[in-house]
């Protein structure tokens, strides 16, 4: 996701090319989309910081279709909010947007938050006790629940490890590549992206700098299965990879593949047939593209300013996010952004130091966590938030998978 993701010789980002980035209106699509009245709120800037209302700066063609789920939420192991308890949501915050429980991984803090959708803070690790001695967690650049919400893996990528923690002992129970200490010999990783824990206990990740995607059995020692070339970091899939960044699993049992380097998203399997190929219009950086619908697919720009975008596999965009510099609601390097079961797109605005919710029907902010390009460790701040899922039934690994 990030720009050190880049190989050698690689610009840390390019800027943006084109101007008026947005996508002509269908009225009648977007009429059909709209529901209610519209919901937004102001980002919530910190005293003294400049406001920044969130504004349509785009138009849009077609919303995500919504995806539903009638499992029982996975909170078993959260405690419950005390009464009184603050909130430390943006002002105008509409927690009716979120399903459940919001995991976020607070990069540059150092920990990962389980916060729930009226902005409680309801689990934080690692607490003291939780590491055993010698064990570090260093700028967990990603993290997901297996789809039975035991589990949290966590993706290290900067300090080149893989960690599995249970979330009810709060113990690592698992890791794979060795902290600090980048290769490509077994056991090793270089910039690991998006590790996922499957649902037949296999660990899928992107390998940025050794230009691969890799499977690991969880747990295990050495990986199942790899597609790539070391040291060949250009687009000719299955055989090689652009510094991928991104493998994120199917409802069709293949994954859906972000490449950075010529702005490339395919579509796989393991036996090495690439269903389908292209080039999202008009992002400069492309980071963890994945599904929102049938043939419907987001990724975000890794840039300044950064957008989100919905397209098809023709390339086709459907609607897009894109405000432009200096603009209210700018996006600064969002790295990851997935659909909702009301239609509506949560992401990481990661320089922004917040995580919001996007209504594309009305291209307005509807929910916000943190405070608008304020880091910081105190309640309701973060620093550089780089991964968020969803609890089960509705994280990503529990709805995009067969069975």
């Amino acid at each position: 996701m990030r720009g050190q993701h880049l190989e050698p010789g690689r610009p840390r980002r390019r800027a943006v090319t084109s101007a008026g980035l947005g996508v002509v209106i269908l009225a009648a699509v977007l009429a059909a989309c709209s529901s209610g009245s519209p919901r937004s709120l102001g980002a919530a800037p910190h005293p003294g910081a400049p406001s920044r209302a969130p504004t349509a700066t785009t138009a849009r063609s077609e919303a995500p279709t919504p995806t539903t789920t009638a499992a029982p939420q996975a909170t078993s192991f959260l405690p419950p909010v005390a009464a009184g308890a603050p909130s430390y949501l943006a002002p105008g915050s509409d927690p009716s947007v979120l399903p459940g429980p919001l995991l976020i991984a607070d990069k540059l803090n150092n920990r990962l938050l389980i916060v729930d959708p009226q902005g409680h803070i309801r689990w934080s690790w690692p607490q003291p006790g939780d590491l055993a001695p010698g064990q570090t967690f260093q700028i967990p650049d990603d993290a997901f629940f297996s789809p039975d919400g035991h589990y949290i893996i966590a993706t290290e990528e900067d300090d080149y490890v893989i960690t599995v923690i249970d979330v009810r002992t709060g113990k690592i129970v698992w890791r794979y590549g060795h902290p600090g200490v980048s290769g490509s010999a077994p056991g090793y990783l270089w910039n690991p992206d998006d590790a996922m824990l499957l649902r037949d206990g296999q660990v899928i990740a992107a390998d940025i700098k050794n230009c691969r995607i890799i499977q690991i059995p969880f747990p295990g020692t050495a990986p199942s299965w790899q597609e790539g070339t070391l040291g060949a970091c250009a687009h000719r899939p299955p055989v090689e990879y652009g510094s991928p960044n991104g493998v994120f699993p199917l409802l069709d049992g293949h994954y859906l593949v972000t490449e950075i380097n010529g702005d490339w998203v395919d579509e796989i399997d393991t036996a090495g047939h690439v269903y389908w190929e292209t080039n999202p219009p008009g992002i400069n950086y492309p980071s963890d593209s994945n599904q929102v619908g049938p043939d419907r697919y987001v990724t975000v720009d890794y840039s300044s300013p950064g957008q989100v975008l919905i397209f098809d596999q023709s390339g086709q965009a459907l609607w897009r996010y894109a405000p432009t510099s200096g603009a209210p609601a700018e996006l600064n390097h969002p790295s990851l952004a997935m659909g909702l079961p009301n239609g509506d797109i949560l992401l990481n605005d990661d320089y922004d130091h917040r995580v919001v919710v996007i209504d594309p029907r009305t291209n307005q902010i509807v929910w916000q966590y943190g405070h608008d390009t304020i880091p910081g460790s105190a309640p309701g701040y973060l620093d550089n938030p780089d991964g968020l899922d969803l609890l089960p039934p509705y994280s990503y690994a529990d709805r995009n998978q067969p069975g």
